[in-house]
């Protein structure tokens, strides 16, 4: 009896001193801390005339959440009728933080509705972009530039301005889309989607003017997959 007592005893420490390992645990996506987005930008950007979630900003990053990227929606600085100037100016009034995960910037089309020069858009959208990438973090891959739409698609537009107006926004266009590549940083051109409008009457807001819901669902289908490959 005594023998089987001490067996038992025996058996009971060494099991009690082997060392146990912890299973492995991972942590769900809803778990994780949620990424964050600043758009910036105008009108195009803050979606004039249509609802909040239409805008292009908030149907990316519900795109972006149907693929499992947990993030919050989107922070703006953005309002209509403002050129790079009122942008940048509305910046450093707000002063937001450098540690958004993603910044989209899209402005330039008040700038040439205004008659502005060319070369101040060179120097301010240059500085516009610098700005977006130290709010990102300083990290380039993460900043993501649009082109300025063309609004002479639009009924805004009388046809005998039509033509003037597009080539103007291709000037635009030109000088965003250089410096953006030359700072090595994501462009996304939507500017011929929106040149259809002049045949789809349902890529236009009721305002005659801006972007449906449905040209910006465009915009954000483009975006998404790109905005994906930093956030995952």
């Amino acid at each position: 009896m005594m023998r089987s007592i001490i067996f038992i005893l025996i058996c009971c420490f060494f099991s009690c001193n082997k060392k146990t390992v912890a299973p492995a645990v991972s942590i769900p996506p809803s778990l994780t801390p949620a990424k964050s987005y600043l758009a910036l930008g105008d009108s195009y950007t803050i979606g004039q005339s249509v609802a909040q979630n239409e805008r292009f900003p908030a149907q990316t990053v519900s795109l972006l959440k149907q693929q499992g990227i947990n993030i919050n929606d989107p922070v703006y600085i953005a309002q209509t009728g403002w050129t790079t100037a009122n942008l940048q100016s509305a910046i450093a009034n707000q002063n937001p933080p450098s540690t958004f995960d993603v910044v989209s910037l899209l402005i330039g089309v008040n700038d040439q509705y205004q008659g502005m020069d060319t070369s101040g858009y060179t120097l301010r959208f240059t500085q516009l972009l610098e700005k977006a990438i130290q709010l990102a973090g300083g990290k380039k891959s993460n900043v993501f530039v649009l082109s300025i739409p063309d609004y002479s698609a639009t009924p805004f537009v009388a046809s005998a301005n039509k033509s003037k107006v597009s080539m103007e926004i291709d000037w635009f266009n030109a000088i965003n889309k250089r410096i953006t590549a030359a700072f090595n940083v994501s462009y996304t051109d939507i500017t011929p989607s929106t040149r259809e409008a002049t045949t789809n009457a349902a890529l236009i807001a009721n305002d005659n003017l801006h972007p449906s819901g449905l040209e910006y669902k465009k915009w954000a289908e483009m975006l998404a997959p790109k905005m994906k490959t930093v956030l995952q």
